[in-house]
């Protein structure tokens, strides 16, 4: 627990979730393109990399895992060691037992070909099933108890939530490392109405966000009157947009003063508040830009600005339906 907890600050200067890649249009003929991102981010000392055994191609077979795992094995140079994988264990319906979450983690370390640095429960399922939570947190603290894994997390839980929990953990002398939640420009609402940074502090987890970039909309590629993704994405950017373009304008003012891109700018925002963002990359491109986000800061002011902008948008990102309160 002590070597994750030490690592995890070093790799907050941006990390890659590489299931949502693997879920938007992803197809085989992209796989030799995702290993030269992961050879990327690796010889740029991005080394840790978050995703989840629902994350596939559509038929829940861990897909994502099976090819993370190909691309660790197959790097070969600078900061090898230093590789950490963080997966999510889906509370499927049909996992109700403490030995479904350890079956579930030997299974993704087969995937993987290789144990599990950091293992965090996907969503908490006290919205809609609270009766099946016991039991899937007693397994999570099983798989570290029985060596399986280095540490343990938790994905979209909130304050209260996470409270109940880490004494729960605690009793079995077992701590939380991290705690990932939707965080970015467009969606501060845990960290400014649920005050999720200020517990995570308090009990010693680090925060991890998730879409940092907004499924794209801070990158500045869209725009009103522009085209849009196709699907249910399109839809949600025809109606955010309109009421985000003040923060958009403030976002490309800082981006243009810093000489930086409107992407590097937002991820940097999110390190900035003593996050760990996790953007997608599924180019080398892409994750070129995303390093940029690396090695500088925004300054108060700066920062003061983008808070201001965020704060008086008239459109948020729609909140993740499992966060918990």
């Amino acid at each position: 627990m002590q070597t994750l907890q030490k690592s995890l600050p070093n790799m907050g200067c941006g990390t890659w979730a590489w299931g949502n890649q693997l879920l938007w249009g992803y197809d085989e003929s992209m796989d030799d393109q995702l290993q030269a991102v992961f050879n990327l981010c690796v010889s740029n000392g991005v080394t840790l990399f978050d995703t989840g055994d629902s994350y596939g191609t559509g038929r829940l077979n861990g897909r994502s895992e099976l090819l993370l795992g190909r691309f660790n094995r197959e790097y070969v140079g600078s900061n090898q060691e230093n590789i950490c994988i963080a997966t999510k264990l889906a509370a499927y319906p049909w996992r109700w037992t403490r030995q479904s979450m350890v079956k579930a983690c030997r299974s993704s370390a087969q995937r993987l070909g290789r144990n599990v640095d950091l293992v965090q429960m996907h969503w908490s399922t006290a919205n809609y099933a609270p009766w099946q939570e016991a039991q899937l947190l007693d397994g999570l603290a099983d798989v570290y108890q029985q060596g399986l894994v280095k540490g343990v997390g938790l994905s979209n839980y909130g304050p209260k939530r996470l409270k109940q929990v880490q004494k729960k953990f605690a009793q079995r002398g077992v701590a939380i490392s991290t705690l990932q939640v939707q965080y970015s420009l467009l969606s501060t609402y845990p960290v400014t109405q649920l005050h999720l940074k200020d517990v995570c502090d308090e009990l010693g987890i680090k925060l991890i966000a998730y879409s940092p970039l907004a499924l794209g909309l801070l990158t500045g590629k869209y725009s009103v009157g522009g085209s849009f993704p196709k699907g249910i994405r399109g839809l949600l950017f025809r109606q955010i947009l309109p009421g985000v373009r003040s923060l958009l304008a403030c976002l490309q003012e800082v981006a243009q003063s810093r000489n930086k891109t409107m992407s590097q700018v937002a991820i940097n925002w999110c390190i900035c508040k003593g996050t760990i963002p996790i953007p997608g990359a599924k180019n080398v491109e892409q994750a070129r830009e995303n390093i940029g986000a690396l090695g500088w800061q925004l300054d108060a002011g700066e920062i003061a600005e983008l808070d201001k902008a965020a704060a008086s948008s008239d459109k948020k990102m729609v909140q993740n339906i499992f966060q918990t309160k």
